[in-house]
Parts: structure tokens; sequence; C-alpha cells
């Protein structure tokens, strides 16, 4: 029976020969994941389960990441009880201050997900973990806890939409342009508990920190998952990371989608999310040019290497406006150290950026950047609901490491080609 990507490596997670879109499966997990926000009532899930062991200790990660180094007394006692848990139970993949970076970032570049995997985070933006091949989607905290018990979980198996893209990408267009464009497409809602397949000649080339970010992004089109077939690119990346194989599949030739969009990425200029939703998208050149009283770089989405290369060609030899701050926070400590290395770091301070501990920082208007009342910010995270980076009465808008250097230099939203 013919099944797509998605559909083989939850069939094969059920221990079924093949499943069908609709259908409930219970699934075994290869790896559960929490943050200092959500593993706190997880554990307290996990507990009142009466639960004395965790499922595989070396299938748990507990990344501290959305509020470190701790902000406050609330905070602090958050990352102590997940800390408290990965220590009572000797729980392997538990990331400290100092080893902890973005979790969505630290866990493939650690190498604790290979393609073929089953990955339940309790975060929405598990689904990054697709751009490997992997199936990865986010739950409550309610039911992680009960999967770090277990090891299963049930979940419903999505119809697929498949997403073509091809032609050759514009200068300056990435991976971020490609997913804002397909999100303004569908709408917040067109994927919902869907699998958004990314295929085409055009993806072939394209860089897999830019994978991550358009899977990453899937659930902002309401998708369950986001997935690409694994492909030399990808093993190139896992090489040297893990000694686990991995499985590399691919959907048949005959698979069946709910629907088949066809999108030529020659067409996309730099895209923007204008306030208050990812999916309210427009081309730069379409945008009014907004005072901007803050840029950030960084976040699960845009917060890796080649993210901070290209910002940092943008900057190189410029300055940020004068009302304009510049905040750029790596993903894990080794793109930190790897940045200093290349001269990175130099180039962002002398451009007048501030950089910060790797972590989510301002993206969810939690720390490191909150934004004040009608204050307008451009950023390259993934949501720019109403409130989301701080104040209900700022405004966020979302875009590319390209566009988002280009605009801190002009102090407005504008386009690398202006410079």
């Amino acid at each position: 029976m013919s099944m797509t990507i998605t559909e083989k490596i939850l069939s094969a997670h059920a221990g079924k020969a093949s499943v069908r879109p609709g259908e409930l499966v219970q699934v075994q997990v290869d790896l559960a994941l929490a943050n200092d926000i959500t593993a706190p009532l997880a554990i307290k899930v996990f507990h009142e389960l009466g639960a004395t062991s965790v499922f595989d200790r070396e299938k748990v990660a507990l990344v501290p990441d959305h509020f470190v180094p701790n902000k406050d007394i609330p905070s602090a006692q958050q990352a102590k009880i997940m800390e408290e848990f990965a220590y009572q139970y000797d729980i392997k993949h538990y990331f400290k201050v100092g080893e902890a970076g973005i979790e969505h970032v630290i866990l493939p570049e650690k190498g604790l997900v290979v393609p073929g995997d089953l990955v339940i985070g309790a975060d929405s933006h598990t689904c990054t973990y697709g751009a490997m091949g992997a199936f990865s989607a986010g739950v409550g905290s309610t039911d992680l806890g009960a999967i770090m018990a277990t090891g299963k979980t049930w979940l419903k198996v999505p119809e697929a939409i498949k997403v073509v893209y091809e032609g050759k990408l514009r200068p300056w267009t990435s991976g971020k342009d490609l997913i804002l464009f397909t999100i303004g497409r569908l709408g917040v809602q067109g994927a919902r508990y869907k699998t958004l397949e990314f295929t085409g000649s055009a993806i072939a080339d394209l860089h897999m920190d830019d994978r991550f970010t358009m899977a990453n992004m899937a659930v902002e089109a309401g998708a369950k998952n986001g997935i690409f077939a694994p492909d030399d690119q990808l093993r190139a990346y896992v090489e040297g990371r893990t000694d686990r194989e991995g499985i590399y599949l691919k959907s048949d030739l005959d698979a069946q989608y709910g629907e088949v969009v066809q999108i030529d990425v020659g067409e996309i200029e730099p895209q923007v999310a204008c306030p208050h939703s990812p999916d309210n998208v427009l081309p730069v050149s379409s945008v009014d040019p907004v005072p901007l009283d803050q840029v950030f770089i960084g976040s699960c989405t845009n917060g890796r290497m080649e993210d901070l290369r290209v910002s940092a060609g943008i900057l190189k030899g410029r300055k940020a406006a004068r009302k304009t701050r510049l905040i750029v926070i790596p993903g894990s400590p080794a793109i930190y150290k790897a940045a200093m290395k290349e001269g990175i770091f130099e180039i962002l301070l002398d451009a007048g950026a501030v950089i910060g501990p790797p972590s989510c920082g301002p993206c969810l208007g939690g720390h490191l950047g909150i934004l004040a009342k009608g204050e307008k910010a451009l950023s390259t995270t993934n949501r720019n609901f109403i409130g989301r980076m701080g104040h209900s009465e700022s405004e966020v808008y979302l875009a590319s490491p390209a566009v988002a250097a280009a605009s801190a230099v002009l102090g407005r939203i504008g386009s690398p080609e202006e410079l």
C-alpha cells in the first residue's frame, strides 16, 4: 500500500504494515523533550501517574532555554524543578546553562535526532526536526508527562499537503521567505492537523539551516508536522554527530495527498509578515518603511550559523541606526563559539549589536529584549501575535536575517538591495 514519508514513519512506530489519514495509532517515541516552561507541569503529571522511572533515560531531553539565565525568582523555581528531576532520574540529555542553547537547535546539533525518528516535545516548534526526515510534533505538557513515563503516545495520522518548490531562488531569498510565502498562501489554519511535505527541485540545494527554518514554521500554518525527504545533504549533516544510522525514507510515487501546492521560487522576493499574524505576508518591496525600535536576529527559527553569516555579511562596515536596538542571540554554545572564531561577533559588535547568551531571548516576550508600549520590532522569529514579544500595544514584523540586518542599518523595514 502506497504511503507518504510521514505515514511510513508512523506505521513503523505503531508496529503496523500501513496507516491511513485519520487513523488513530499508538506509537513508540524515540525522543521526548521539554523546556523550562513546559517541563514542570509534565513532571507533575509524571508523578501523579505514580511513575517511578522514565521510560528510557537516554530518550528524554530537558533543555532550559526560555528564561535562562534565570530572569527572576519564578523562572529560577521552574528551572530548579527540571534540574532536580533530571538528577533524580539520571536523565542523560539534560543541558544546563553553559551547555544549553535553544532546544530545537542543540538537539540536531548534538546528534539526538536521525532520519526516521519519531520525536514528541512539549513545545509547538518541535516540528523543526522534520528537516531531518523525522516525524516530530508538539504536544501539551500533560501528554509529555505520560510519554516520559511510558514512552508511548496516541496520534491521529495526518493527511498530507505536498508543497512543490520549483525554479531558482532570487538573491537574498531564503528558506524563511519560502515558508513565509507558503504560510501567506495557505493561511494560519490552512494546514490544520496536516503534514506539510516540502518537495521540488528548489529544495535540493537548500541549506540545512534553511530546512530547519521551514520545518520549524510548519506549525504556523496549523500543521501537525513539516517534513523533508532525507538526502545526501542531510547525510553530510548527520555524519560525525551520532553513531545511529537512521532510516532514509521517501514518499511513494503514488502516495495520496489531500492537496498539492505548486510554488515558483523565482517569483518570491524577501517576505515580511506584518502584525499581527504569520500569514499577513507581503513582499518586502510592498511593505511601508516602518521605523523600527528593535531588530532581533535569533530564535529556533533563525539563530543558526548560516543566519549569523548572512547577517554579518550585510552588517560588515555598517552601523545599526541610532534609534534601533539590534539584538543577536546565537542558538547554541557551538554556534556562539564558531561565530567568535569566524570574526562574526566583532562585525556585529562594531555594528552596534548586543549579543546575548544562547537562549530563546525575546521571542516569546519573556527575556532579553521585551518590547514597550507602542514599540515596533522586526524579528527573525516565528510568531507575531498581539503581545508576543512584550506589550500588547507593540508590533512585531517577521522576516529573514538578511532583511533584519538591512533593516537594522536603515532604521526601518527595508531590503538588503537598498544597501
